[in-house]
């Protein structure tokens, strides 16, 4: 529970839940209903700002689409530039790539060429940390491009599918935690 302007947001219960989406078996985390709720957006982009400002970031990068829900206004708080990563054949100039495997198959990211100088800190975010497959991938492009990630930042992370692991020596902050 964090403190917002005197109300009490608890991120968890701004979270709806929705079991068998989008195929049986899954407990789908919908952020929609805390995104509706503008104190609890405000929280939740306020509360990873606090928890990154000492990480010197001059850059945040995040994939489409809910990267960017959570990436750009995050970026805007901390006061530094927003890197929008999206499919292949998505961005209108020069792109580096990279693959990356899904559950059902494999996919490509993209990033403008020029979007990160060598050197700079980027911070990447999401909305959520599961297998850690596509935030690996955008590690990678970071790291193409001579980028130094500072870190990974998410209102989510499904701890049973230890997607941390795929991000080894990465500081990650995550708000809420579900086993699955």
């Amino acid at each position: 529970t964090i403190k917002n302007g005197g109300k009490d947001v608890n991120f968890k219960d701004c979270i709806r839940v929705i079991e068998g989406f989008p195929q049986p078996g899954i407990s789908f985390k919908d952020i929609t209903t805390l995104l509706k709720q503008g104190d609890a957006y405000r929280a939740a982009i306020d509360e990873l700002r606090e928890k990154v400002k000492d990480l010197n970031i001059d850059l945040v990068a995040g994939p489409e689409a809910r990267g960017f829900v959570i990436g750009g206004p995050l970026a805007y708080a901390l006061g530094v530039g927003f890197v929008p990563i999206r499919k292949s054949g998505k961005l209108p100039a020069e792109a580096v790539e990279v693959g990356y495997s899904l559950e059902y198959g494999q996919d490509r990211l993209a990033m403008h060429a020029d979007a990160i100088r060598p050197g700079q800190r980027v911070l990447v975010a999401d909305d959520l940390l599961a297998t850690g497959g596509t935030i690996s991938a955008c590690v990678e492009l970071v790291r193409k491009l001579g980028g130094e990630v500072a870190g990974a930042a998410f209102l989510i992370e499904l701890t049973a599918l230890k997607g941390r692991d795929k991000l080894p020596g990465i500081d990650i902050f995550t708000l809420v935690e579900y086993e699955i």
